[in-house]
């Protein structure tokens, strides 16, 4: 009975339930909750280490940060208590700012702004690359908020970017906007069934575009088809991983790929050698990302395709 008294005395702070409510959607470190809830962090530290006592969050540590999760299940005897602050009215707009954090985190696999060495960050390298290109017809596959479509337009003679989200294409155009580019189509479209003319594109990229998507492997023989002979497809995906939070907060439809199963599936859409490069674990965060490349045979393959097997790429279930 102490023990029940205890924590609805804990329950009783309305800043106490806005962080169980937060850390109840997705795994969060101390900064992020501060910049969530507003607050000094000796108060959020304070919280933190209250309901970590009553059992209510566990702590995990990785690299050098701590992060903070729900510890209770929907069997446990306080989960009605928790499903009400859940429930409860966003007064403060935690939830929202808590999905741009969480897009921030996203975005940021695709782009890595920490800087090489003083004065060398990924983007200089990029562009610097990026001028040995001859212009290129590139189709940015799932491009969301634009964040590497800006970055292809730099230096692509064209690119078209595609999305189903309008809200995300609208914040693109604006972007594409603001840095004066003027060689970008904005599509809003089905990636597995676009109104784009076959063979006709030099790059394909999907960056974190397929863990969006249930038909994978209609997706990537869409993308195949769009490219000119020689042409080739660049994708970007996470590996396997257990953050559960990606589904509600990110519409997340798997939670990563084994990179031998795309592999598979670029071959199986037609094209060739499929390369991988895995990149580095950040220690701040708990995914890790891969990369494919494939291309487009310079000529018809002669052989028949391969018979049909079942897919590897069905989400997992939850």
């Amino acid at each position: 009975m102490l023990e029940l008294t205890e924590t609805f005395k804990a329950l009783g702070d309305p800043t106490r339930l806005r962080i169980l409510r937060l850390v109840g959607e997705a795994r969060l470190n101390v900064s992020e909750v501060v910049s969530l809830v507003g607050v000094a962090q000796s108060s959020v530290s304070h919280h933190l280490t209250k309901l970590k006592a009553l059992e209510l969050i566990r702590e995990e540590r990785q690299g050098g940060f701590t992060y903070y999760s729900l510890m209770v299940d929907e069997k446990a005897p306080l989960w009605p208590l928790i499903r009400l602050a859940k429930d409860a009215p966003d007064e403060h707009g935690d939830l929202a700012r808590l999905t741009e954090l969480l897009q921030r985190r996203e975005d940021a696999l695709t782009l890595n702004e920490k800087l090489l060495e003083p004065g060398q960050s990924w983007r200089l390298w990029a562009s610097a690359l990026a001028s040995l290109l001859p212009p290129l017809d590139v189709v940015d596959f799932g491009c969301g908020t634009g964040v590497l479509t800006v970055e292809l337009a730099r230096w692509a003679r064209h690119v078209t970017a595609i999305d189903h989200n309008p809200a995300a294409l609208d914040k693109a155009r604006a972007e594409a906007g603001r840095l004066g580019l003027r060689n970008i189509t904005f599509l809003e479209a089905d990636l597995k069934a676009l109104p784009l003319e076959s063979g006709a594109q030099d790059l394909v990229v999907l960056s974190q575009s397929l863990h969006h998507v249930n038909a994978c492997e209609r997706v990537l023989s869409e993308g195949a088809r769009l490219l000119r002979p020689g042409g080739r497809m660049v994708v970007l995906e996470l590996m396997p991983h257990d953050e559960q939070w990606v589904r509600s907060r990110l519409g997340h439809q798997h939670l990563g790929f084994e990179p031998a199963a795309l592999q598979n599936a670029m071959r199986a859409a037609g094209l060739e050698t499929p390369t991988l490069v895995a990149a580095p674990r950040d220690a701040a965060s708990p995914f890790k990302a891969f990369l494919l490349t494939g291309t487009r045979p310079l000529a018809p393959a002669l052989l028949p395709p391969a018979p049909l097997r079942p897919s590897s790429l069905a989400p997992r279930a939850p």
